[in-house]
């Protein structure tokens, strides 16, 4: 994990924001850190780390573009949900970021932290895509975004954002669609 990551997570989240709160890391498969030291001493009342496979700091497998998150205890959507550094490797860029979106409560945050062009092919277990500050605005146009920035240290980009205006019960076809928006494709990747 680069040291840029961490510093925006720990810079854009709040103890109000995590404290006793629920949290949903995807992508929590630890290849070098986790923003899962950042986020523990906060106390959230529930920390869950999904990956699409069984590893280091992987609470739950699940495959974010197979399937829906995990709910959180009793039921419920989470407060927070943090995606560092793996959007880039999911193949279904667009099944992960709706089921993403779902997962976050109405007066939840989202945080979101990706490679962009230039960074070099780091294949774990695939490395497909490469997102640009426009791109990011046209994904997560349907919610507010608090904060969305480029990496200080390497290609990348960040996002902060909460939902507005939409809910995971009104079907995806009422939400924004991504069906029309491309990203660049990761040279040797695909």
């Amino acid at each position: 994990m680069h040291q840029s990551v961490m510093e925006f997570v720990a810079a854009n989240l709040s103890l109000d924001e995590v404290h006793k709160k629920t949290v949903l890391e995807i992508g929590s498969f630890n290849v070098n850190g986790t923003v899962r030291t950042i986020i523990r001493p906060m106390q959230p009342s529930q920390y869950l780390g999904v990956d699409m496979r069984q590893g280091p700091d992987v609470d739950m497998v699940c495959d974010l573009a197979q399937s829906p998150a995990p709910r959180a205890e009793g039921g419920g959507l989470w407060d927070l949900v943090v995606c560092a550094e793996m959007l880039e490797h999911v193949e279904d860029w667009r099944s992960a970021v709706h089921n993403t979106k779902d997962a976050v409560s109405m007066t939840g945050v989202l945080l979101i932290t990706t490679r962009s062009w230039g960074f070099p092919l780091h294949e774990y277990p695939g490395d497909f895509w490469r997102y640009e500050l426009a791109d990011m605005e046209r994904i997560f146009a349907d919610m507010e975004i608090l904060s969305l920035v480029p990496d200080p240290q390497v290609p990348g980009v960040f996002l902060k954002a909460r939902p507005r205006g939409w809910s995971p019960d009104v079907p995806s076809r009422l939400r924004l669609p991504l069906d029309g928006i491309e990203v660049q494709v990761q040279p040797g990747g695909r």
